[in-house]
């Protein structure tokens, strides 16, 4: 586990191997192939294969929570278990649903969980300031910010700390360490958000209630 050097918070990655995000992420490269799987407390490969692609938002808790908190597959069936995802017959796979995974980090990990249905760059920087995390919704290609912004929303980062006008956040399927632990200014942050998100607090090193 690797840790943020400005927050002290773990970055993580929603794939069991970090130096294998760029080519499942970008090259098609198989997610049955990831060699670590069993890292991420799947009972098998192929239920890890199967979510890890889903599990953006579960990984941004898990880094919220600290050192100590549950493995990945551990939090996934605890947010099953509140309806935070649904599984169509066909295997399909929905969510993160905000409101049960608010309920589910509420009740279970003992987290003061706040869904924000609508959210502007400047209440993520109030947020912020009041020492909370922020989950927010953007496009993947925030991973590649040099990039104009190809639309918002459909995955989650987690949002730890501002300088100023510029926002750091950790990208779960960050391609690099540099985008992993990233930072933006909040304009360009702004381009890939999709205003919306979950805010978290007193999750620094925290586990599940006994």
């Amino acid at each position: 586990m690797t840790f943020c050097t400005t927050c002290a918070l773990p970055s993580l990655t929603q794939f069991a191997s970090p130096e294998l995000v760029e080519a499942i992420v970008e090259g098609g490269h198989d997610r049955a192939d990831d060699p670590a799987w069993e890292t991420s407390g799947a009972a098998t490969v192929e239920d890890y294969a199967l979510w890890c692609g889903h599990l953006c938002g579960l990984t941004c808790l898990r880094m919220a929570l600290g050192p100590d908190a549950p493995s990945l597959f551990d939090l996934r069936d605890g947010a099953l278990k509140y309806g935070a995802y649904t599984v169509d017959a066909d295997g399909g796979i929905h969510g993160l649903i905000y409101a049960p995974f608010a309920e589910y980090a509420r009740e279970e990990l003992g987290l003061d969980a706040t869904v924000h249905r609508t959210l502007t760059v400047d209440e993520i920087a109030g947020l912020l300031d009041e020492g909370r995390t922020v989950m927010a919704s953007v496009h993947y290609g925030i991973r590649r910010p040099e990039r104009p912004a190809p639309g918002r929303g459909g995955h989650l980062v987690l949002l730890t700390a501002r300088d100023g006008d510029r926002f750091r956040f950790h990208n779960p399927s960050g391609i690099s360490p540099e985008t992993r632990c990233a930072e933006l200014p909040s304009e360009t942050f702004e381009t890939f958000f999709a205003g919306r998100g979950v805010s978290l607090g007193g999750g620094h090193g925290a586990g599940p209630r006994a």
